[in-house]
């Protein structure tokens, strides 16, 4: 039996599920994905801060996503790259991952996954869990919430920091 579904966690890490109600952005997304609709057309602005987005793997902050774009195109400003971050999000080219009151960070992949993020020096993963699309209906019970979908936050060390050489 899992350790999750015993109710039983090792103490460096802690677990936060996140219900997420963005209808608008999930429910775009799908009618471009079935041709409903066209993609958004981009400006080159919007075409670079998106490249940037999804050259790495990497969840960069609009800081560093206006670094590297800057790199690419000079006279870029910082307004532009944070307005380019928020219409790539709304379009569903982008997603935003907030973790309380530090800088939010955004992401190249758009689909259901979830994340680790490391405690002590900020790296953030991607992984799938396969079980917990089927926490919905529990969280949804026990927040009153209408649930649109669910991810997993996984807080702890890294390899890197859980064993320094």
């Amino acid at each position: 039996m899992c350790l999750l579904a015993r109710g039983v966690f090792p103490l460096d890490f802690i677990i936060r599920i996140i219900i997420i109600l963005d209808v608008k952005a999930s429910s775009n997304k799908l009618a471009v994905k079935q041709n409903r609709i066209s993609p958004p057309a981009l400006t080159r602005q919007r075409k670079v801060v998106l490249d940037v987005v999804r050259s790495g793997d990497t969840h960069p902050t609009a800081a560093e996503v206006f670094q590297a774009a800057r790199k690419l195109m000079p006279a870029i400003s910082f307004a532009t790259v944070y307005n380019s971050l928020r219409y790539l999000k709304q379009a569903g080219l982008v997603r935003e991952v907030a973790f309380g009151s530090g800088a939010s960070r955004y992401d190249r992949e758009t689909d259901r996954h979830d994340h680790a993020i490391c405690s002590e020096c900020g790296t953030l993963v991607d992984f799938d869990l396969p079980g917990t699309v089927e926490l919905i209906p529990a969280a949804a019970r026990a927040s009153r919430f209408k649930a649109e979908s669910v991810h997993l936050t996984l807080v702890g060390l890294c390899p890197q920091c859980r064993d320094p050489k």
